[in-house]
């Protein structure tokens, strides 16, 4: 299939971005759950466009789509839906996808508790500070949420988070708290994730040497084996709450796994977000593809990596607020789709998912923003304009103009003519190093009211863009091969590590001996 675009964009290629840019500055932007999405800076033009459309409809995008939101298996690793859609849902559903549903209304119930006081510590006080301790999808979200939104928090809990089995992660996380006054929350879906099982141990030993046998009531699990739960717990009761087999790690926010973000900012903004989030998801279950946000950003992401041999994308988030949404998606894009290997075991052709990386607008324009101007390497960029309007109005107004130059000036670059012109007085020398080449292809994305409902929106737009990229790629965005095998080695070389085995490796071995004998 990558054959019959190939000419396209050999022919586009040919093309200025500007001159391309200017025929389609007219067409309106994508429309999705109060988010607007400019695509006119992409290579395209419209023989190269309905192509592409062409492309997503062979692929089986609409049915793609169908199969997800009707509970059928798109998980054949794991013989599994993908239910995560459902635990956002507004209005009942059937089978496994209510099921999945309900499981976060305990969740919603406890964090209610909590901040009324209804729920207390093992002395009868109210908690005034949660730990959450998870690692990937179990802690990711979380942060991302919690950072969005800190200025809505209830005021009446201090929230850390811990996930790195350094143990200075942890040992930074429980400085200063109190433990008589902490509710320590554990995220593992397979309560069986080394780093989280570490932390969690360590947390629970510091709760006993103050509270002793009550400690358990300091203690939120969540997961999906309440079994292994329970046992790690020795007979205790702590609070245990579901996390659903068919809701991955990485799309797992929306769950139970989001525990410390309910009960800090209140479950009625957690309940926002989900709102949000549903929207976005009738979009993009009943709109076509020609209109379809998640798929026509999935189709630009096959377009720009496997045609035109894009390696990176980046991500620039101009709102505050979004700040560590390139962390979160890194993980959502990267682990889903960073595979060569279909599920039937047959490799893909073509490059996959581009490696993502970025950061926050207009921060990175003091550092990396060179790099994408004048760098050798050509990078498209993803804009996010999403500040809170009702601010400091110079303030975002300088932002908005920091955005839309950006996007300007890597399109449209700045030739030695141009330097001339405006500066005359400058050495040829000096105005060749002002020359910007442009031609760097980019997406806009823009709201006019951002809060916890576009949010919602947002997350769930770049977790349909994933899957349906992963549909284009033939790949299965649900499961993680290379995680696993990273995981299985490390506890193998575990005892090499405390001395008691070798390792198989020469070069670890060496490496063992160099950082053991430092």
């Amino acid at each position: 299939m990558t054959a019959d675009l190939t000419p396209h964009a050999e022919r586009v290629n040919q093309s200025s971005l500007k001159a391309l840019a200017e025929t389609r500055a007219a067409t309106a932007p994508l429309r999705a759950a109060g988010w607007s999405i400019d695509l006119s800076r992409q290579y395209l033009d419209d023989g190269a466009e309905a192509a592409l459309l062409q492309f997503g409809r062979d692929s089986g995008l609409q049915s793609a789509a169908d199969h997800l939101f009707t509970g059928d298996i798109v998980n054949p690793s794991e013989n599994r839906p993908a239910l995560h859609w459902a635990l956002r849902a507004q209005a009942e559903l059937s089978g496994e996808a209510e099921t999945v549903r309900q499981s976060i209304q305990p969740a919603l119930a406890f964090a209610r508790d909590v901040v009324s006081g209804a729920v207390t510590s093992s002395t009868g006080d109210p908690f005034n500070a949660v730990l959450h301790i998870g690692i990937g999808g179990s802690d990711f979200g979380p942060r991302l949420i919690a950072d969005a939104f800190e200025d809505q928090a209830t005021g009446k809990i201090d929230l850390r988070f811990c996930a790195n089995v350094d143990p200075f992660d942890l040992d930074r996380a429980m400085h200063g708290l109190d433990p008589k006054r902490t509710l320590v929350i554990g995220v593992s879906k397979s309560f069986g994730t080394e780093e989280t099982l570490y932390n969690l141990a360590r947390a629970r030993k510091w709760l006993e040497e103050t509270v002793g046998d009550e400690s358990q009531q300091h203690l939120a699990l969540v997961t999906a084996n309440a079994d292994r739960a329970k046992a790690w717990l020795d007979g205790r009761e702590a609070h245990v709450f579901d996390m659903p087999l068919s809701v991955g790690g990485r799309f797992s926010l929306w769950s139970a796994a989001s525990l410390a973000c309910m009960i800090y900012l209140g479950a009625d903004v957690f309940e926002e977000i989900l709102q949000g989030a549903a929207e976005m998801d009738a979009h993009v279950r009943s709109t076509a593809l020609e209109e379809n946000a998640a798929m026509r950003l999935a189709l630009i992401d096959y377009w720009n990596a496997t045609v035109r041999n894009e390696k990176m994308r980046v991500l620039l988030a101009y709102a505050n607020r979004l700040r560590m949404l390139p962390t979160y998606l890194q993980q959502l894009e990267m682990e889903s789709n960073g595979k060569t290997v279909g599920p039937t075991g047959a490799p893909v052709s073509g490059a996959t998912a581009p490696a993502l990386w970025g950061g926050e607008g207009s921060v990175g324009q003091h550092s990396y923003h060179q790099w994408l101007h004048q760098g050798s390497q050509d990078v498209p960029c993803e804009f996010i304009l999403a500040p809170d309007r009702d601010r400091e109005p110079e303030g975002i107004k300088a932002l908005t103009a920091h955005a839309l130059a950006q996007a300007e000036v890597l399109a449209n670059g700045r030739s030695f003519e141009d330097v001339k012109r405006e500066e005359p007085d400058l050495s040829d020398e000096v105005a060749r190093q002002k020359v910007h080449a442009g031609g760097r292809a980019s997406t806009f994305l823009s709201h006019a009211k951002f809060g916890p409902k576009a949010f919602g929106a947002l997350v769930a737009l770049y977790e349909h863009r994933t899957y349906f990229a992963g549909q284009l790629w033939h790949l299965n965005p649900f499961d993680q091969w290379g995680v696993e095998r990273g995981k299985t080695m490390a506890s193998r070389l575990k005892p090499a590590v405390e001395g008691s085995a070798k390792a198989d490796d020469p070069v670890t071995s060496a490496l063992i001996s160099m950082i053991m004998g430092e």
